[in-house]
Parts: C-alpha cells; sequence; structure tokens
C-alpha cells in the first residue's frame, strides 16, 4: 500500500520561499505511470491544482502559480518536494501531495499558514 507524508514549516512569513516534501512509502516514485502532484486547499475555498513530476521526472506546472512554483524529486530518498516563492498570505492553504494512477494515493495534508 503506497502511503504519502507532507512535511513543511507550518508557519511563513510574506515573501519567504517555503519548501514541502512528500515522503512516499510502500512504492517508488519512479514506477512507471506514476505522478505525483501538489494540491492546496486554502480555507474555504476548493482545491487548486499547482503541479505535477512524472515517473521520470517532468514536471508541468499550473499557468497561475508557474513563475513561483518549482516541482523536484530525489529517487534515493523516494521524495517529492513543492518549492513555492515569493509567498503571501493568499497563500495560506492546506497543501496536499497526491500521487500513483490518476489521483489514486493521497497524504493527509500540511498546514501553512503565511503572516508576518
Amino acid at each position: 500500500q503506497v502511503q504519502l507524508q507532507e512535511s513543511g514549516p507550518g508557519l511563513a512569513k510574506p515573501s519567504q520561499t517555503i519548501s514541502l516534501t512528500c515522503a512516499v512509502s510502500g512504492g517508488s516514485i519512479t514506477t512507471n505511470d506514476y505522478y505525483w502532484t501538489w494540491i492546496r486547499q486554502p480555507p474555504g475555498k476548493g482545491l487548486e491544482w499547482m503541479g505535477v513530476i512524472s515517473y521520470n521526472g517532468s514536471t508541468v506546472f499550473s499557468p497561475s502559480l508557474k513563475s513561483r512554483t518549482s516541482i523536484s524529486r530525489d529517487t534515493s530518498k523516494n521524495q517529492v518536494t513543492l518549492q513555492l516563492s515569493s509567498v503571501t498570505p493568499e497563500d495560506s492553504a492546506v497543501y496536499y501531495c497526491v500521487g500513483g494512477e490518476g489521483w489514486r494515493y493521497w497524504g493527509q495534508g500540511t498546514q501553512v499558514t503565511v503572516s508576518s
């Protein structure tokens, strides 16, 4: 059973760059046709797709976030990392790592609050 565990800073200040990690267990991030997606949900709002990294390392980002977002992977640690730069309070949200084929596997999410 594939399990995903997100971790992040919890609290960040405006203009900082935050880094969120998704540790994957029970399966490899390089498994053919597996994709690893970052989604977030601001308080009181719906899910927002941020970007994805594929089993072979290729990435695609939301046009609205592309200039501030990067996704990378560490195959030796079997984890995926999201970086979001120049954060503002509007980036406060629960951030989810979702993966496998489609959106089969979900992490429990990690709360990030951006406040001065």
